[in-house]
């Protein structure tokens, strides 16, 4: 564990490193830390900057992903809202300093991948220990029984309180955590000790993620799970082996979950309710798909254009209220789909460049076989049918710099054939013994 915090190099990029790890362990927290660590690594990067490091800018990459805040940036020019406009610019900066930052600076991302991993990981473990220990605290201050813990009170938005952050914006990053430290599990050789906490350390991501309630968020953790990692760190008979057992576990897991009379409001009842139009239901809220019509009713007088950035909320609250749904409208809420934002504020040509450029993201992901990369992708993808992730400033931190982050830090493909060689060695016996810990 000592390479976490001790790094052979140079002390500017063991200072780079340091930076990197630091703004990684902050996402889960407020947001004040992420931004400052942000600046002062943009700052050291433009102190010790090379000036041959500036030849790199001139890469598709740059392009391709701070591709959100230039639609944001061109989209302005017609705008009915100029001032929430430049907020969205102000927002989605680091869309662009993220890349350019890792461009221009001399850390070898590649070379200290699995490090920065790992210390995420194991931080999101105990942010959510953390977490379960102020539920138990507060249980027991106030002589509530043990059963409470399930309770509407400490799951979803309540139990992430305390970290002051949406609850699916957090799971988003539990989710890279876990199918990280399962990757390790599946391909490394390591002792037992530190199998130990690896698997602590998933049942722990796993149970937070139960509580967190996200519904999206758990079936990307399924694909993720019983799918992409069996398909590309496993072959032939550990295979099967594997996907049988994620599946049965799987079921068995859904059952005991849904057995709980919270969780299954959440999953079963609160799913039905969000996607339904029968306005006779009770209910705290106006479902989505409410919403989403809403959104699709004002699109179609400006389908090519949209009506420039910003201008979603200030638009929606008006019909919101004359469709008399007073809960979206006293709110302030958005349309919660993130497709629907860009065809309202920038029309079909905003939409057609983010679709494209998932695409490009999926595409580089398959293509380097990297199941950390594709299962944020997933995210992405899945989340933004339900969220506008880009219009908060914990999704746009999350997305600009993972995205960056794994584009820039790809294995080369001596360390890929290494890891492959390395799991044909052993994963007969681990698969299941895996599975059985943390699925």
């Amino acid at each position: 564990m000592k390479q976490l915090l001790l790094i052979n190099d140079t002390a500017v990029n063991r200072i780079s490193y340091y930076h990197v790890l630091l703004l990684m362990a902050s996402l889960p927290f407020d947001m004040f830390y992420s931004h400052i660590i942000l600046i002062s690594f943009t700052l050291h990067t433009l102190i010790h900057l090379d000036k041959s490091k500036l030849k790199s800018l001139r890469t598709f990459k740059l392009l391709i992903l701070p591709s959100v805040l230039f639609i944001t940036i061109i989209a302005t020019i017609y705008t009915i809202n100029p001032k929430a406009a430049f907020n969205e610019w102000t927002l989605r900066i680091p869309l662009l300093l993220f890349p350019v930052v890792f461009l221009l600076n001399g850390l070898d991302l590649k070379k200290y991948r699995e490090s920065l991993l790992m210390g995420f990981s194991l931080v999101c473990a105990l942010t959510v220990f953390y977490l379960f220990a102020v539920v138990l605290v507060t249980v027991r201050f106030y002589h509530m029984p043990l059963r409470a813990i399930f309770g509407e009170g400490f799951t979803n938005h309540n139990f992430a309180g305390p970290l002051k952050i949406h609850a699916t914006f957090f799971s988003f990053q539990l989710v890279i955590a876990l199918v990280y430290l399962l990757s390790v599990l599946i391909r490394r050789v390591t002792s037992r000790s530190l199998r130990n906490v690896y698997s602590i350390s998933c049942l722990i991501l796993i149970c937070g993620m139960v509580q967190l309630s996200s519904k999206s968020i758990l079936f990307i953790l399924f694909v993720a799970v019983n799918v992409v990692l069996p398909w590309f760190l496993l072959k032939g008979r550990q295979r099967r082996r594997y996907t049988l057992t994620g599946l049965l576990i799987t079921v068995t897991a859904i059952a005991g979950i849904l057995s709980i009379s919270t969780f299954r409001d959440r999953y079963v009842t609160l799913l039905k309710d969000d996607i339904s139009t029968d306005k006779t239901i009770p209910r705290n809220s106006d479902s989505r798909f409410e919403r989403w019509r809403v959104a699709a009713a004002r699109i179609k007088d400006k389908p090519l254009l949209g009506y420039g950035s910003g201008s979603e909320v200030s638009l929606l609250k008006d019909d919101f209220y004359n469709a008399k749904m007073y809960s979206s409208y006293l709110k302030g809420l958005n349309s919660h789909n993130q497709y629907i934002s860009f065809v309202l504020k920038s029309g079909v040509w905003g939409l057609a460049i983010y679709i494209l450029t998932l695409v490009y993201g999926f595409k580089i992901a398959f293509k380097r076989k990297d199941v950390l990369f594709i299962s944020f992708m997933l995210i992405i993808a899945v989340v933004s049918v339900s969220e506008n992730i880009l219009d908060v400033d914990k999704g746009v931190m999350f997305y600009s710099f993972f995205f960056s982050f794994f584009l820039f830090s790809a294995p080369d493909n001596e360390t890929i054939i290494k890891e492959q060689q390395k799991t044909d060695e052993y994963l007969i016996p681990l698969a299941t013994n895996v599975l059985a810990a943390t699925s």
